[in-house]
């Protein structure tokens, strides 16, 4: 893709018009990683086909969508959906995403200081105190999302295989149990879905799916086409169902940390080998390169490279960059294993895909145009378009609806 046509494509999307300060122009720089997305709806396109459902998505879209459905505009140093801040520290700056109570409740901790988890005139004082590598590794034992920006080089692809296993048969409508949340693994369901595989989504009792509190149509559109039940992790009974429906499955879609996984007695390599079923994992940071490190998709794309280091701050670029991208790339692959005659284990990090997915920073000129913004390609002068909501695949199913049909299917014989 053109340098010019991945800016027009930029200001087209959604995404440029959530990247940059509330009270400056949208930015230009990150253009390059439409390219990226583009790439994965082509893979995407061809892996599927082979299905026998070609699944055709504008990539670049997708990665404004979440704000489309939320409102939501940019804040430059803020997140867009303001859980995350860069901040200053000692020798650079750190990137917080505190979405739950429980992040705040534990700053103290993380500075090691007894300071009021809200008072950030103090926290920022300790912060500068400390260096970035230091925060990062003592946020990874908090179970913090905290990152550095470039922690990762960029790669040459957003994921990688962590184990080849045994011959498996290829069959016309796979099972895929979707054990994921939020945005990455939910969107690359989702378009396993409209490929035409069988997708369960399995969610734990009493901790269901978080995106279900957030836009209802936005899960929706993640969610739609999918079986639904619940599971409780704690009860063996319900922990031996789950590995019944693992091994009658063609890919397993997880986004837990190894130890969730190990607690119910599942290993993704021993499931590949015992079972032929292919299992594709979606975290922040790599189950290999770093298993227990928690991640989201703003932190998670700092540390990929996906940042704007401006003399008046960074800033972040979009929003939470990396689950789309992340989200949209594993899609691709995820076909690509169903139609692998042999079972694999892959891996797509959040962080991993981000870095993948940064190019060479794009300089074009942005100006006002009545309320909005143009970028100048030459001779032509693009808008900057807002976040929009095109696609819509219906209604999700409710938590559990399927839930008595699939103890039924996958009980014990």
């Amino acid at each position: 893709m053109a340098e010019l046509d991945q800016v027009a494509t930029w200001a087209n999307c959604g995404a440029m018009s959530l990247t940059g300060r509330v009270d400056g122009p949208p930015l230009v720089q990150p253009a390059g990683l439409v390219a990226a997305a583009a790439s994965s709806s082509a893979d995407l396109a061809a892996m599927t086909k082979r299905l026998g459902y070609e699944v055709a998505v504008d990539g670049p879209s997708l990665l404004a969508e979440r704000a489309a459905f939320a409102g939501l505009h940019r804040r430059g140093s803020v997140s867009v959906g303001g859980a995350a801040r860069f901040e200053r520290c000692g020798d650079g700056w750190v990137v917080l995403n505190l979405p739950r109570p429980d992040d705040v409740a534990a700053l103290p901790a993380l500075v090691e200081a007894a300071v009021d988890p809200d008072d950030w005139q103090a926290l920022r004082r300790e912060l500068r105190r400390r260096s970035a590598a230091d925060l990062v590794q003592r946020g990874r034992l908090l179970g913090l999302a905290i990152a550095r920006p470039d922690e990762r080089p960029q790669t040459p692809a957003p994921g990688h295989e962590i184990h080849r296993g045994p011959a498996r048969p290829v069959r016309a409508r796979p099972i895929v149990l979707d054990f994921s949340s939020l945005w990455a693994g939910p969107l690359a369901g989702s378009f396993l879905a409209d490929a035409g595989a069988r997708v369960i989504k399995v969610e734990g009792e009493g901790r269901p799916d978080g995106a279900r509190s957030g836009p209802a149509a936005f899960f929706d559109l993640l969610n739609a086409g999918k079986e639904t039940i619940t599971i409780d992790f704690a009860d063996r009974s319900d922990q031996a169902l789950l590995r019944r429906m693992v091994a009658a499955a063609d890919l397993v879609i997880e986004a837990s940390r190894p130890r969730a996984m190990a607690a119910v007695g599942l290993d993704p390599s021993a499931v590949v080998d015992a079972s032929a079923t292919s299992w594709l994992s979606i975290t922040g940071h790599g189950r290999i390169d770093d298993p227990d490190r928690v991640g989201f998709g703003d932190d998670a794309a700092v540390a990929g490279g996906l940042w704007i280091d401006d003399p008046g701050g960074p800033m972040f670029v979009a929003d939470a960059i990396a689950d789309p991208v992340a989200g949209l790339a594993a899609a691709a692959i995820a076909a690509e294993l169903l139609v692998d005659e042999r079972a694999s284990a892959v891996e797509v990090p959040l962080s991993r895909a981000a870095a993948w997915a940064q190019r060479r920073p794009v300089d074009v000129s942005v100006e006002p145009d009545g309320d909005g913004w143009v970028v100048a390609l030459g001779g032509e002068r693009c808008a900057v378009a807002s976040p929009t909501a095109a696609r819509s695949r219906g209604a999700a199913a409710p938590l559990d609806a399927h839930g008595v049909a699939l103890r039924a299917e996958f009980s014990e014989r």
